[in-house]
């Protein structure tokens, strides 16, 4: 039987392979228009590496390693949310689309950040990460 902390590392990995998946079917869906392309794609580089490289922390070598592939991750999970803001701006038929991937962006954000602070044993650096993307938020009322 499973511990609580396993079932959740286990569930945690499901849900970084349905947001990219989910984020590849968007990107199907914005790939009709030429102009977004460079969006498209550097939205699916940086939704896909947020599950790739938690994955890849699992077979790292150091602790210093593991942390440097969740803090990888972190700031995959954030760029990703700066795509899905000018997604929206720029497709709002598809906002219901974005709004949930957004929020499932955040909601992984947050906890690999929680991840890194445990492992860094430091909560300021997470903090400028949550104040920088507030602010975003607040300037492009998502």
């Amino acid at each position: 039987m499973q511990n609580e902390k396993e079932k959740f590392k286990e569930n945690f990995i499901k849900r970084l392979v349905a947001f990219s998946i989910n984020t590849i079917k968007l990107a199907e869906k914005l790939k009709t228009n030429r102009v977004l392309w460079p969006i498209v794609d550097q939205l699916v580089r940086s939704a896909t590496s947020i599950g790739a490289n938690v994955v890849e922390a699992k077979s790292s070598s150091s602790k210093r390693d593991y942390l440097h592939f969740f803090e990888i991750s972190l700031k995959s999970a954030n760029e990703t949310k700066y795509w899905l803001i000018l997604a929206k701006e720029l497709i709002p038929e598809l906002n219901p689309e974005i709004d949930k991937l957004y929020n499932e962006a955040d909601e992984l954000s947050k906890i690999i950040g929680s991840s890194v602070i445990t492992l860094k044993g430091k909560k300021y650096k997470f903090l400028n990460y949550i104040l920088i993307f507030d602010f975003l938020i607040l300037i492009f009322a998502i």
